[in-house]
């Protein structure tokens, strides 16, 4: 693969080919269909979840106050693929520059990164609220609640930014197809003309700290809650604990499981197609289900919901 390039023609390559699902057109057509109505539903989804919780006075608690940094987390993650996704379903063209794709790339960990770790803070939550009710108020206050939103958006850039320049600094002369839908750092190592042994050791070590250690926390918290919640003597009372927990429970698993076996895999084993599908979960699936998930469970935002809509006056 390398001969026939010089060592200054070494990245030749200023654009790529986003392969995509198909190349045949009216399976591309109704693709668009489904993926348009999953980014509108998420994006009204996310964005109704975000207005209640800032227009109910009842809603401004911890809880609720990282539910709407996961929303809108959510709707940043998928407008970063899918809006391009969409236009590469129906036209011909489906190039990105090589400037947009690190851009894509970068945009697209910072985000997921930073949501990962906001799963450990909100398990975190709720293990201040079931397990130490009393002092709930008194720990979590509003300036430690903004301080570890701050931490996880930290982590997201700095990590992101060993991951894009790992990624990017490999030569690529060709061929420039990426066999996926948007620039995903194991779908682009792929093209690259020089050993990528040591990004698969990056990648992993990174998976590893951004995904388990985050997972952890979750798996302790929870070891926790759950002990809590055994020694609740009312059977009521144990289920009303138990369900403020299972909507968080689902979306950590939804998200984190498809994305610890994409990134901590290595690139000899990865598989396009099976990669593809597990990206559209964490990325597409995971962001239209979050705001479903929290809102059907949850009579709080129901309660919202109707005093904002006006239509709960029989039930205020």
């Amino acid at each position: 693969r390398m001969q026939g390039f010089s060592w200054e023609n070494h990245s030749s390559v200023s654009e790529f080919i986003l392969l995509g699902f198909s190349r045949d057109f009216q399976v591309n057509v109704i693709l668009f269909n489904v993926f348009f109505f999953l980014y509108l539903s998420t994006l009204v989804g996310n964005g109704l979840i975000v207005t209640l919780i800032h227009l109910d006075s009842r809603l401004h608690t911890p809880m609720y106050f990282f539910l709407s940094v996961l929303s809108m987390l959510d709707m940043s993650y998928v407008t970063t693929t899918v809006p391009q996704m969409l236009v590469h379903l129906v036209c011909q063209k489906k190039t990105i520059s090589y400037s947009g794709c690190v851009a894509q790339m970068y945009i697209f960990l910072v985000l997921g990164i930073t949501e990962g770790w906001l799963f450990s803070v909100m398990a975190y939550d709720r293990y201040v609220a079931i397990c130490h009710p009393l002092r709930y108020k008194v720990i979590m206050r509003p300036w430690l609640c903004g301080a570890m939103v701050v931490f996880c958006g930290l982590w997201g850039v700095s990590c992101s930014l060993v991951y894009t320049v790992f990624t990017m600094r490999l030569p690529y002369c060709g061929p420039n197809e990426i066999n996926h839908f948007f620039c995903e750092v194991p779908a682009v190592l792929k093209l690259a003309c020089a050993d990528t042994s040591l990004n698969d050791q990056v990648d992993f070590i990174l998976g590893f700290i951004l995904l388990l250690v985050p997972l952890s926390f979750i798996l302790a918290s929870y070891v926790c809650i759950f002990a809590t919640i055994l020694r609740i003597r009312s059977a009521q009372g144990r289920l009303k604990a138990f369900s403020t927990c299972a909507s968080h429970i689902t979306v950590v698993t939804m998200f984190c499981g498809p994305a610890m076996f994409m990134y901590m895999n290595p690139g000899a084993n990865a598989s396009p197609e099976r990669d593809k599908k597990l990206a559209l979960f964490y990325n597409v699936i995971s962001a239209f289900l979050n705001p479903i998930i929290y809102s059907l469970r949850n009579k709080d935002v129901k309660r919202a919901f109707l005093k904002v809509t006006g239509w709960g006056g029989a039930t205020q």
